[in-house]
């Protein structure tokens, strides 16, 4: 990647991980990032162009935290539950300000924007990697098992960015651990 380009990209995270999207100039932008307002758009046609890029390398980076964390966890089960522990390290890293992806959907609100697609992309990723997971650890309805770990997941995200504390990963883990030996007891018994 062009330096300018991740410059720009890593000022553009950096700042709307601490501020948000819209409130979040170009002119900060080029200026966290050392150019000028004609190299950002030289890069990027449009704001919403670097906010896709930016979600691109966010999701790019997520995917690379995922696989180091799964390769710890052999196990399924271990591996699903390690996902409430990458939302919590991902929540204190970024300040507290929520999951970025989130709050670009609701600044996006339009299905079809291409921020609002980047953001589907992401999420979809999560679900997918959740639902081999089950898979692996032989839950039939695997992505009813996904869904439910993704809306635990997301709502964990949710109320530690709300209250500022990160015990609630530990109560969705546990809540989740126990609905995944349900799952699999409903299983041997089917």
């Amino acid at each position: 990647m062009d330096n300018s380009r991740k410059r720009l990209i890593d000022a553009a995270l950096r700042l709307f991980l601490s501020h948000g999207v819209h409130i979040t100039g170009v002119t900060a932008i080029a200026s966290l990032a050392g150019v000028t307002k004609m190299t950002l758009y030289s890069h990027f046609p449009s704001k919403d162009s670097l906010i896709v890029a930016c979600l691109d390398e966010r999701d790019r980076r997520w995917r690379e935290e995922v696989a180091r964390t799964l390769a710890q966890h052999p196990d399924p089960v271990s591996s699903m539950l390690a996902f409430f522990d990458l939302y919590e390290r991902f929540l204190l890293r970024d300040s507290g300000r929520g999951c970025l992806f989130v709050n670009s959907a609701a600044e996006f609100p339009q299905p079809d924007h291409p921020v609002r697609l980047a953001v589907s992309r992401h999420k979809q990723g999560i679900r997918e990697n959740l639902s081999a997971l089950a898979a692996s650890a032989g839950i039939r309805n695997a992505d009813i098992a996904a869904e439910g770990l993704f809306i635990l997941l997301e709502g964990s995200f949710v109320s530690g960015a709300m209250s500022q504390a990160t015990p609630v990963f530990d109560t969705a883990r546990r809540m989740a651990h126990g609905w995944i030996q349900q799952q699999e007891s409903q299983e041997q018994s089917a």
